[in-house]
């Protein structure tokens, strides 16, 4: 099946969160050129796929997109554009970091036909931002979203992770009434989770609490759920709500089946058959796209009970739920 969905990961940070696992390049200062030169040759080697596409919604996620700039994400898209078809009203999102938002990169980003931003809130409690090691303060994230309307994005996301160790003291409702103040048209939340070779993880090799209970996790989870079902938010999947009408579309994506294109470090893709991942490591992504070589660092052909699986674990975490027959139903009963 040709891509309707397309994803590019941009791996750039200013740092590593303390929670962060994933492919990312720490830089002082983003080589853009660099990363475009890389992007276009690995573009036009999906050129076959690609012309043959008719793209629903483009998605730049990360690290953290909005460090390559406005002309930066304008010159990505760009690239796009040159070498695949939109339909008439696609979803164009980017992941950007609070502290990176102003009226120009704003500008940037609208002229180039971004129309959704996911906002890296994480907390509005300056205390867990600064364990979290984030960029960014908690006033800057109101500011952030107002310089959004501003400039014409709307569809705007809020990302706020529940489930911190007791000792930050951070309240997760602040945390809700805070962001449900901003009213966004959709929020994802997810549990913190202790993943190898992170920073929480060795804390915790050293002793350090820096997660919350499973009870903690549980009552977290389920105020989330109540206040946000309570202000007219639908649960559409498990770590997403939005208000009626405003789901990710490429996100959902994922979780239908759908084929899809992934471009840049670590990006996964999958034609309806086949799921394809490129190797992780920035540089040795961009080592491999300037000698000529293939960036693939591994691919899985789906049998049939890998879809059976995949259809009833990801059908479970979204509010379609899994379809079941009468006859299924008989031979449990």
């Amino acid at each position: 099946m040709p891509p309707r969905h397309l994803y590019i990961h941009v791996p750039f940070c200013a740092r590593r969160c303390s929670y962060c696992d994933f492919s990312i390049a720490v830089r002082s200062t983003t080589p853009v050129d660099e990363y475009l030169t890389g992007l276009r040759t690995e573009l036009d080697g999906l050129r076959p796929e690609l012309e043959a596409a008719t793209l629903d919604t483009v998605y730049l996620g990360g690290g953290t997109p909005s460090r390559l700039g406005g002309h930066g994400i304008g010159d990505v898209l760009a690239a796009v554009r040159d070498r695949a078809r939109f339909v008439e009203t696609p979803e164009i999102t980017i992941e950007a970091n609070p502290d990176d938002v102003n009226d120009m990169a704003v500008a940037h980003w609208v002229a180039a036909g971004v129309n959704r931003v996911s906002l890296g809130s994480q907390s509005f409690d300056d205390a867990a931002l600064k364990w979290m090691h984030r960029t960014h303060d908690s006033a800057q994230i109101p500011q952030a979203v107002n310089t959004l309307r501003r400039g014409g994005i709307d569809n705007i996301s809020l990302d706020l992770i529940f489930a911190l160790p007791a000792h930050l003291g951070r309240s997760w409702e602040n945390d809700l009434v805070r962001a449900l103040d901003l009213e966004p048209a959709h929020l994802s939340l997810y549990g913190l989770t202790v993943e190898a070779k992170t920073p929480i993880a060795r804390w915790a090799d050293r002793g350090a609490t820096v997660q919350g209970s499973e009870e903690t996790y549980e009552e977290e989870f389920l105020a989330a759920h109540a206040m946000m079902a309570g202000a007219g938010y639908d649960h559409y999947e498990v770590s997403n709500f939005a208000l009626p009408g405003m789901t990710s579309r490429h996100n959902s994506a994922y979780w239908t089946g759908a084929s899809y294109a992934g471009i840049g470090p670590s990006a996964h893709s999958f034609d309806g058959a086949t799921r394809r991942w490129n190797v992780a490591a920035y540089s040795e992504w961009i080592r491999r796209l300037a000698a000529g070589q293939a960036v693939l660092g591994g691919e899985e052909s789906l049998t049939d009970d890998n879809r059976v699986a995949e259809e009833v674990y990801l059908g479970l975490r979204t509010q379609r739920g899994l379809p079941i027959t009468e006859s299924e139903l008989a031979r449990v009963g």
